[in-house]
């Protein structure tokens, strides 16, 4: 079940709920009670290496220049 983050205008605290994606936009209220609450947009983190190169390619060769320099 997707989780959504909200934050709380009234005390400035921020919280996850977990809901299905068809209540997506239904507000939500502040765990301490307050109800004037905005949903934040989050950002997806995605595996891997920055500057990571790409697996080589099958039947390839190998070695840093793809066989052609024998290294």
């Amino acid at each position: 079940m997707p989780r959504y983050e909200f934050r709380c205008r009234a005390c400035g605290s921020t919280f996850e709920v977990n809901r299905p994606m068809a209540e997506a936009s239904a507000p939500a209220q502040c765990p301490d009670g307050h109800a004037d609450t905005v949903k934040l947009l989050s950002t997806v983190a995605v595996g891997g290496i920055a500057g990571a190169s790409p697996a080589p390619s099958a039947g390839g060769g190998g070695g840093c220049c793809g066989g052609a320099c024998g290294c």
